[in-house]
């Protein structure tokens, strides 16, 4: 089977959650394209302009226990929607050989049918919740029916992975975490996040994301060209409270820089891969 993926980076990742990232680092590959078209993407480069190389699923495998040997926590794919089909494959070969988890790490916008093909091949899910607000969805990422889908989604994970189990040093092993990215001027969309995850379970881990910062493509818009303000970030942060939230993670407002965002030079993947 000649399977084939486009492919950003691989490498160790240290800006995820602390449960993620640990001291080693996320064992993250970037996969490029995205179902989404979000307006304000920071990694636009690979999720709309397609930026990648072509990578076959033995030099992915091979990825794979490179960033295991290194040390990482676990095999973290990113925006790996896209390429649910290949990667059941993929995964089933990975699992017979590693040892650490397996994080799918997306954007909440998947089918529960695509999902249900990755039942006991993903061990921890971190879905993105971006909008409780359809109108929002459309205009900002041009999805329909989102808030729609991402709740099913999110359901799904919950069903496949019902409890959150870490190990002795911290790190997750099984189970879900939620994100939320703040939004200037959206209070009310997250206001309804947080109680449509409330309504899925209230356990949840959630990760209230102030890292928004305007992109060259948002700079001139009237909402989405400045930054949270720390007013903003702190009613987000009470609206996860306010909605019966109990576990989750927040994070401070100087994490909404360029620096945070990985570099994607495919001489390094090249050179990573052995290509």
């Amino acid at each position: 089977m000649d399977i084939r993926y486009r492919i950003a980076r691989i490498g160790l990742h240290f800006f995820e959650e602390p449960c993620i990232s640990g001291e080693r680092g996320s064992g993250a590959v970037f996969f490029s394209g995205c179902n989404l078209r979000c307006a304000f993407c920071q990694n636009f480069e690979i999720s709309q302009g397609g930026k990648g190389l072509e990578v076959s699923e033995e030099r992915l495998l091979f990825g794979m226990k490179k960033l295991a040997d290194m040390g990482a926590h676990n095999i973290n794919l990113v925006t790996p929607s896209n390429w649910t089909n290949q990667l059941v494959h993929t995964l089933k070969l990975a699992k017979s050989t590693l040892k650490v988890p397996i994080v799918w790490n997306s954007s909440g916008y998947e089918t529960v049918a695509n999902l249900k093909k990755l039942e006991g091949l993903a061990d921890v899910y971190l879905p993105d919740f971006k909008y409780a607000d359809d109108a929002l969805a459309w205009e900002y990422s041009h999805a329909k029916n989102y808030r729609e889908i991402a709740r099913a989604a999110i359901a799904e994970m919950r069903r496949q992975q019902p409890e959150d189990v870490f190990d002795e040093d911290g790190m997750m092993r099984r189970g879900v975490i939620v994100r939320h990215l703040v939004l200037p001027g959206a209070l009310q969309n997250t206001e309804r996040v947080m109680r449509d995850i409330v309504g899925i379970d209230s356990s949840i881990r959630v990760s209230v994301m102030g890292q928004y910062f305007p992109t060259p493509a948002v700079t001139d818009h009237p909402t989405l060209g400045r930054r949270l303000s720390k007013g903003e970030y702190d009613s987000a942060v009470d609206a996860f409270f306010a909605a019966g939230l109990k576990n989750g993670f927040s994070q401070e407002l100087d994490s909404a820089i360029e620096d945070y965002v990985p570099s994607f030079d495919l001489d390094e993947l090249r050179e990573f891969l052995e290509l």
